[in-house]
């Protein structure tokens, strides 16, 4: 690989006089943090394109004087992917936040075609203007954006039933690393001619290339929806009640989350505001479901059916069924401030891990006295149940931070990776490898794989120049 040069000060003037009109910024904070505090950021400058033509021009200038570009969306990465940090080349920050255009709406074949800067939320709220749904919905929507998304190939809440970033996907339009534009935006469901770079690209996280503009699917908006949170006596349990809620409503069930009474406590430590289910004792476990039905079925009548199932099965202690959409968003305000609650509490560790459905319940049983071993600690575990999906994360004991376990955080790492692998499970579910699971990836990764991953990036991208130091060392 070519030894990487800076963005310097003659290199930003040669980019102004190649790309007239181009946005530089200096780098303002938000560049260069993310939203665990754990990585630090460093480049010389920003830029903010206005198109595609933009982009690959100053892709091409980057290519042709070996700057690396890290590429930028939201910012709300977890796993430093959007974060190179301070070494010999001072890298050029790309941001796609001006490209945040909504450009063609299908509603009749269920297809939007929106730039990689647009907001998720927004994304979501011109398919309701359409009268359709873009399903992928997270707790950053709010400022996550489009391109970040596909590219770490994100998962979220609605992955049981419409799958994930990539399933959300027809076509691209993407710059490849010699500033090669790809004018993949087809709105077809069938094109099978050759490789699929869509897929390639989706789930790369900037290292292949920058994702300007996607053909996003819709889909109908359920004619009615209905949530609950039902107390449940263990994971196991969860697991058995969402083999029952597929039998009553099929494919209807559109979210199945798994939650731990950890969670609630956390909410009532360090943000009392969000009204909680049974505020004064919480079961020990939860799901919170979703469905979402068609005309012709009524889905609170459903949801009843559920709870009275599970009840009579020994599998629902208790529950909540929301009677208005102010209940429903109350219910969903407790899964979506769980997150926002662990920052503040501060973990130890945290890991996003997806594991086989019928390996959930041994998992959680016997990964708290593996940790035992080693330390006390709180744990947090929840996540997308229906699709494998925990959030298992580390905490100090009460009157403790994180920076007292500073020893045991590498420790209490292995161990819960070690033990997913062990169960044919993933150490990245829905995050992405970025930089901060480089080394998870090289001790878990097939090798074939590892090579496959290398030779396409040599291939792609000879210079190294694409967000270097990201998913491959």
């Amino acid at each position: 690989m070519t030894q990487l040069s800076s963005a310097d000060g003659a290199f930003l003037d040669d980019l102004g006089r190649a790309v007239p009109g181009l946005r530089v910024r200096p780098v303002e904070a938000r560049y260069v943090e993310e939203p665990r505090d754990r990585w630090a950021g460093a480049a010389a400058a920003v830029v903010q394109p206005a198109n595609v033509d933009e982009v690959a021009l100053v892709i091409r200038a980057c290519t042709d004087a070996r700057v690396p570009v890290v590429p930028y969306g939201g910012g709300t990465g977890l796993v430093g992917g959007q974060l190179m940090p301070e070494g010999d080349a001072a890298p050029l920050i790309l941001s796609l936040e001006r490209m945040n255009a909504v450009r063609d709406v299908h509603p009749s074949e269920n297809v939007m075609v929106a730039e990689a800067g647009c907001i998720l939320a927004d994304v979501q709220a011109a398919a309701a203007e359409a009268g359709r749904l873009f399903p992928l919905s997270l707790a950053s929507e709010g400022s996550a954006r489009i391109g970040g998304l596909l590219a770490t190939n994100a998962g979220g809440v609605n992955v049981l039933r419409y799958g994930n970033a990539r399933a959300q996907v027809l076509g691209l339009e993407a710059v490849l690393p010699d500033g090669t534009v790809w004018h993949g935006l087809k709105r077809l469901h069938k094109d099978n001619t050759g490789y699929d770079l869509r897929n390639l690209l989706v789930g790369s996280e900037g290292t292949l290339g920058i994702i300007t503009a996607a053909a996003l699917k819709l889909a109908p908006r359920p004619a009615g929806e209905a949530t609950a949170m039902l107390a449940v006596t263990s994971p196991r349990a969860a697991l058995d009640l969402l083999a029952l809620v597929r039998e009553e409503v099929g494919e209807g069930v559109s979210a199945f989350e798994l939650i731990h009474r950890a969670g609630l406590d956390f909410l009532a430590e360090t943000l009392p505001e969000v009204k909680r289910p049974w505020a004064d004792g919480p079961p020990e476990w939860m799901v919170l479901v979703d469905l979402g039905l068609s005309r012709g079925r009524d889905p609170v009548a459903a949801m009843e059916a559920i709870f009275e199932a599970g009840a009579a099965e020994g599998l629902v202690q208790d529950g909540i069924i929301a009677q208005s959409e102010a209940q429903r968003r109350e219910l969903w305000d407790v899964r979506e401030h769980i997150p926002e609650a662990n920052r503040k509490i501060g973990s130890v560790s945290s890991h996003d891990i997806s594991l086989p459905l019928g390996s959930v319940p041994e998992f959680i049983e016997v990964a708290g006295p593996k940790l035992a071993e080693i330390a006390e600690f709180r744990i947090n575990c929840f996540g997308h149940l229906g699709d494998g999906n925990l959030h298992y994360n580390v905490f100090p004991m009460p009157g403790k931070s994180r920076a007292d376990y500073e020893e045991e955080r590498p420790q209490v790492k292995r161990c819960l990776h070690d033990l997913v692998h062990g169960f044919g499970g993933s150490v990245s579910a829905e995050h992405g490898i970025g930089r901060l699971k480089v080394a998870d990836l090289e001790r878990y990764g097939d090798p074939a794989k590892l090579a496959a991953m290398r030779a396409i990036k040599a291939a792609l991208d000879p210079a190294g120049i694409m967000n270097p130091g990201a998913v491959l060392r």
